[in-house]
């Protein structure tokens, strides 16, 4: 892709094809039988600039999950957010919200997208979780030691809520959620004593 995504004319033609795309899934309430024709004719714009921005239906359907789930953090966390006990208790409440809600609107026609947009989320939550953490001032963690453990409380929140989500009536959510709050903590407990000293 030859665009700048930072470029405000991009991110402009590039919401008018994610809102062409959501108009589209309310409608036909799936994501498989939607081609590329259907959302530049949604959006009004040609096909050639969609492939200027995308290099297919795959990497948009890619792009417009990060947005979503983006969206759904940025909602109840703003950019400025710190890390601390109550943020990480909204940030994974929402984690398991976003994730229920994906697997409820899911259409057994959209399940050979389910492994991308998993893989996009959890890519994105990552890269949300390093970013807090590079922040932090920490004089006794090596920056590899900080990004292992943003991996692994990637991991620990985005796999755990996947895995109940895909099958909520085995536990409650306020169960699994209180559970996975309790061992993040745990794992980030060092942190929190290292910046409140």
């Amino acid at each position: 892709m030859s665009v700048n995504p930072e470029d405000p004319r991009v991110k402009r033609t590039r919401q008018l094809f994610v809102q062409a795309f959501n108009d589209l899934v309310g409608k036909k309430r799936n994501i498989y039988s939607i081609s590329v024709h259907d959302i530049t004719n949604q959006a009004t714009v040609n096909r050639t600039t969609f492939y200027a921005h995308f290099q297919d239906k795959h990497d948009f359907l890619e792009y417009w999950m990060t947005e979503k789930f983006q969206k759904a953090i940025r909602d109840r966390l703003p950019e400025e957010t710190t890390c601390n006990a109550d943020h990480l208790r909204i940030l994974i409440q929402t984690i398991f919200d976003f994730l229920l809600q994906f697997h409820q609107c899911s259409t057994p026609g959209d399940k050979p997208f389910e492994a991308m947009f998993e893989n996009a989320m959890h890519q994105d939550l990552h890269r949300f979780l390093l970013k807090r953490v590079n922040e932090l001032d920490i004089q006794s963690f090596s920056r590899k030691k900080l990004e292992a453990m943003a991996l692994v409380i990637s991991w620990s929140i985005f796999g755990s809520a996947l895995q109940w989500s895909q099958n909520p009536q085995d536990r409650s959510v306020e169960t699994m959620f209180e559970e996975v709050v309790e061992v993040i903590s745990v794992q980030l407990a060092p942190i929190w004593e290292q910046t409140a000293s």
